[in-house]
């Protein structure tokens, strides 16, 4: 959002450009104005010096020169002396501030150049009187004198103090921090309000501007003054070319923009940007935004499987956020409709597949209650056992199928469950025909598909079958089952305590099902003999892929936990 009112900045950004570029210019023209007043007023002086020299010209003098000489300079505030020389630059006359002790200059008129320019035909020239001691600096103004031939005559000359032409920067109109001073034809120093102002640091004397001063009848330029400070100039012709009047300010800085319009450069473009930034937020916030925060609940909620909450507070809001409302609402109870067929089809499905493994359990029990009558009507011992295996057998399958509709889940069984009541039907199934067998299962949990329940099952009944025939009959005794989970491997054992392995039972057909039932299982089978007497058949195979145990402490439990 910052970003996209970006433009209001830029657009702040360039009209305080333009506003600077335009103030500056005007500085420069107020600058530049200021030293052609300032030329004005000082010349405007050096005029009426001028008026006075020609009204003072010899004939008006006579025999008083001197006297009246020294009366003006007495009465004239602006002149620091007044002299009359001859053609040879010798002095005729002087007012008392000259006459009494000459200084250096006046001596030597006669080969100065500003007395050589009149001697050549100029009417006017001005020219830097050097100091003297007791003396302020001044300016000569000399005016040449003629004969009614128009032959040279001489010269007329005041002397004016350079502290009257000093220029006035009290101007309002100035920039803060502007200079004023009034340089010779050769770019030196006459007078200045700071010298420093006017010491130039660089390649670029006074001089330079000057030449430009005497094309352009003006000029403007930018240099460093003596404490470094980065200034502009301006300066102006006062007479002719030996005078000049110049300004100096100082020059704009980097961020000299925001002073010289600090409310409409700097203050107004952020106002309207912020202005702008929060009436959008706000907008946003009350529009979209808080509605949008609304519904990601809502849709949390809905993550959550609890579709019961509806968006009904979107109702007010804007018509956008009102049809996103509704598909969540059309969704949820799109979803809740779904969801109600879809257990309905599972409760459906569930009932007709109990249904089918009772029917098949029942069909089993059928099967085997037949071949119970069927082994009752035979004579011969072998068949009998023959017939008495496999009813055993059917029987283990049909309990597969009443412990999968009697489970939770008709997909999977827990093996630790379905093993303790197979062990106990198969002792129990022998209960009335010899000695007392007792039994104990040891086993850990492991949910499992019927498809590795079942060999699981049919070589547990073979190995109990084997015990019951080999090491219990005629004596009874103690059957021990262990089924143990060790990772990605799983034991199960039957150990018995009878006689010990036998030829027989080695050859026999029930070894030869507990190998084909093992290897179903991906597993081997080993018979050994147990400590203290009997025997241990013992399924080593690989661990079944597990659902969720019943508990879950006993995936991977050390080998002998008791249940």
């Amino acid at each position: 959002m910052a970003i996209a009112l970006l433009p209001l900045l830029i657009l702040g950004g360039f009209q305080a450009q333009s506003a600077f570029r335009n103030q500056d210019a005007e500085r420069r023209s107020d600058l530049q104005l200021a030293a052609e007043r300032t030329a004005a007023g000082a010349k405007a002086r050096l005029d009426s010096t001028g008026i006075l020299l020609m009204a003072l010209r010899p004939e008006a003098l006579e025999v008083f020169c001197e006297p009246r000489l020294s009366d003006l300079v007495d009465r004239l505030e602006d002149l620091e002396g007044l002299v009359r020389l001859t053609p040879t630059g010798a002095t005729a006359c002087a007012s008392d501030s000259l006459g009494a002790s000459p200084p250096a200059w006046l001596t030597a008129v006669g080969s100065s150049p500003w007395f050589e320019r009149l001697r050549a035909g100029e009417g006017t020239v001005l020219a830097r009187a050097p100091a003297v001691a007791g003396q302020p600096p001044g300016l000569i103004v000399a005016i040449r004198l003629e004969r009614p031939l128009g032959r040279f005559d001489g010269v007329m000359a005041a002397v004016v103090p350079l502290s009257r032409l000093q220029p006035d920067v009290d101007d309002p109109a100035l920039p803060e921090g502007s200079q004023a001073a009034l340089t010779d034809a050769d770019g030196r120093l006459l007078t200045a309000s700071d010298i420093g102002a006017f010491t130039l640091t660089g390649d670029e004397p006074l001089t330079g501007w000057i030449q430009r001063a005497r094309s352009d009848a003006s000029a403007i330029f930018e240099a460093n003054d003596a404490d470094g400070q980065h200034r502009v100039y301006a300066g102006a012709a006062l007479a002719g070319r030996d005078v000049y009047a110049l300004l100096s300010a100082p020059a704009p800085g980097l961020l000299s923009w925001a002073r010289l319009n600090p409310v409409g450069a700097l203050v107004t473009p952020l106002l309207a940007w912020f202005l702008a930034f929060s009436m959008v937020m706000l907008v946003s916030e009350r529009i979209v935004i808080r509605w949008l925060n609304y519904l990601e609940r809502v849709a949390s909620i809905y993550a959550k499987g609890r579709f019961s909450v509806r968006p009904v507070q979107a109702m007010n809001a804007p018509a956008e956020i009102r049809v996103l409302a509704r598909t969540l609402d059309e969704l949820a109870e799109s979803i809740v409709t779904r969801d109600a067929a879809l257990t309905a089809s599972l409760a459906e499905k569930d009932a007709l597949m109990r249904e089918i493994h009772h029917r098949v359990k029942n069909n089993l029990q059928i099967i085997s209650s037949l071949l119970s009558m069927q082994q009752r009507a035979l004579t011969d011992p072998a068949s009998k056992a023959a017939v008495g295996d496999t009813r055993q057998r059917i029987s283990a399958l049909a309990l597969i199928y009443r412990t999968l509709y009697q489970s939770d889940d008709l997909r999977y069984a827990d093996a630790r469950v379905f093993l303790t009541e197979l062990v106990g039907q198969l002792v129990a199934s022998e209960t009335g025909r010899g000695h007392l067998v007792t039994s104990s299962v040891e086993a850990d949990s492991l949910v499992v598909d019927p498809d590795k329940l079942a060999p699981l099952a049919l070589w547990l009944v073979e190995a109990v079958t084997n015990a019951q025939k080999h090491a219990f009959v005629g004596r009874g005794g103690d059957l021990k089952v262990r089924f143990i989970v060790h990772g990605d491997t799983s034991v199960l054992e039957v150990q018995d305590d009878g006689p010990g392995v036998s030829e027989t039972f080695r050859a026999g057909v029930g070894r030869t099902l507990m190998g084909a039932f093992a290897k179903q299982l991906r597993g081997s089978v080993e018979m050994v003999p147990a400590q203290g007497g009997g025997m241990v058949a013992r399924m080593t195979f690989a661990t079944p892929e597990a659902v969720v145990p019943t508990d879950p402490t006993d995936l991977g439990t050390p080998a002998g936990s008791s249940r």
